[in-house]
């Protein structure tokens, strides 16, 4: 399993310059207005100005050069720096930088608390969920759990794969909400999937099980609260990963990479998320693909897709996946996650979880194979 880790706070390189910057515009504004005017109180704000972004050190050292700034400006114009005028406005640059100081210390202190939140956020993540081996026969997993630096809750993603008597099972997941009742229900369906993915006959089978978990979390609040639901594909590979079966619930489609291209395995009918099936129809349809040796299919919560750039545009992992990239699935996650984390400034919204499972490759695997084949098979599945 890949670390689990917070995305990086994006870099203000520009703000080690800032106390400069404002030093010397005070500096130049002072030289341009009338001899009467004075900046001087522009000059004390400047500690408290950057007292947020800067170290204590950077804060202290801010007023340094202010007051020095200050000494300077009245010599620049022929005057003396220090008279009886000067008592007071000094006497406030000194409490203005020691408070500067003071809230610098405050604000490190509750950035240190976030900071141990967070440690503690990701390391229940990383109990709840286990890293899967990575290669299951013929086919090799890789995973990756990227935290949201703005949040110091645990989320709700979730991803499992089991071999199975019926081929390999898998599912990627997203618990409406964060915090302790997400990793409540986090929990209950891993331990759900794993069961059913040995017991139930087949994929819509599975989906009943993980409805019916959903179904008592919801029937346990007593209405207390909002109601709980999640969206997920749950997939099923047959053990040479030759095709694949998918019962997408509400949740983004997967994709599969191969041969420089990805396409996104859209379902043939939409379904609603577990927890909601008393909304929608009694059928739980499942996709049929054929697929081609070398693929990698890559599965992820919507975190991926509803990542925004500075600009409000969302996120689209399909030109990045549609270039030349090894069948290696370690690779591709890790050339999805550098392009998500460039379009969005190195800063998530919300936490993504990623699942790549790599198809086994043939040697006569020439130009001619055909890309993968969908089909909506005709489950006569009923809902719970």
């Amino acid at each position: 399993m890949g670390p689990i880790r917070a995305s990086p706070p994006r870099e203000k390189r520009w703000l080690r310059w800032l106390p400069a910057a404002l030093i010397l515009g005070v500096f130049v504004l002072d030289l341009l207005t009338p001899r009467g005017v004075r900046v001087f109180p522009l000059l004390a704000a400047a500690p408290v100005l950057v007292a947020p972004w800067l170290s204590l050190a950077g804060t202290v050292a801010t007023g340094g050069a202010a007051l020095l700034a200050a000494v300077l400006l009245p010599l620049v114009k022929g005057r003396l720096p220090f008279g009886v005028d000067d008592i007071v406005p000094f006497s406030t640059f000194v409490t203005l930088t020691l408070l500067a100081a003071v809230v610098n210390r405050l604000l490190a202190r509750e950035r240190r608390q976030l900071k141990n939140a967070r440690e503690v956020a990701e390391a229940v993540q990383r109990a709840v969920l286990p890293s899967p081996p990575k290669r299951i026969g013929p086919l090799a997993v890789a995973v990756r759990y990227e935290a949201a630096a703005r949040e110091a809750a645990i989320g709700g993603d979730l991803y499992a794969i089991r071999p199975t008597p019926h081929g390999v099972r898998l599912m990627i997941a997203d618990v409406r909400g964060k915090g302790l009742g997400a990793v409540h229900t986090v929990n209950a369906l891993l331990g759900t999937f794993h069961e059913a993915a040995l017991r139930a006959p087949d994929l819509p089978g599975v989906v009943r099980w993980l409805e019916e978990r959903v179904q008592e979390a919801n029937a346990a609040e007593g209405g207390t609260g909002p109601e709980t639901f999640v969206t997920a594909v749950i997939a099923e590979l047959s053990a040479d990963g030759s095709t694949l079966r998918t019962a997408n619930r509400g949740h983004p489609a997967p994709l599969l990479v191969h041969r420089g291209r990805a396409r996104p395995l859209e379902p043939g009918a939409p379904s609603l998320p577990l927890g909601l099936a008393d909304l929608g129809g009694p059928d739980i349809p499942v996709d049929r693909y054929a697929l081609p040796e070398g693929a990698v299919l890559v599965l992820f919560t919507d975190g991926v897709v509803e990542a925004r750039d500075h600009r409000g545009v969302f996120y689209d992992p399909v030109p990045r996946l549609s270039r030349p990239l090894p069948p290696d699935p370690d690779h591709v996650l890790d050339a999805l996650l550098a392009d998500l984390y460039r379009h969005t400034a190195e800063h998530l919204d919300d936490d993504v979880a990623l699942l790549a499972i790599g198809l086994p490759r043939d040697t006569d695997d020439g130009p001619g194979k055909a890309p993968a084949a969908h089909r909506t098979e005709a489950d006569d599945s009923r809902r719970v």
